[in-house]
């Protein structure tokens, strides 16, 4: 996307090198991805020995951060969608 005189920084920040609505939503997508599995999934579900194997965090630091940025990654991509700058970053056709 290109940074236009009403993008907000936070929106440029997060998009600056994102071309397409499909790769910002894929973006969302795996930042939701990462907050579930930085969930401390070995504190919630003692029971299973592996649970601590493959989910190695043990804080609700990391979720928060992740939540977060997820957070802001969605609020800029609907900005972006209401103000419809996707159409306007597309390279001009002749």
């Amino acid at each position: 996307m290109k940074k236009q005189e009403n993008t907000p920084l936070w929106v440029y920040l997060a998009f600056a090198n994102i071309e397409t609505q499909r790769g910002a939503l894929m973006m969302v997508w795996c930042n939701v991805l990462c907050s579930i599995y930085c969930i401390p999934w070995s504190q919630c579900i003692r029971d299973s020995s592996w649970i601590g194997k493959i989910f190695v965090i043990e804080g609700w630091l990391w979720f928060a951060v992740m939540a977060a940025i997820t957070l802001w990654y969605w609020a800029g991509l609907k900005w972006i969608d209401r103000h419809d700058a996707w159409s306007q970053s597309l390279p001009e056709s002749d």
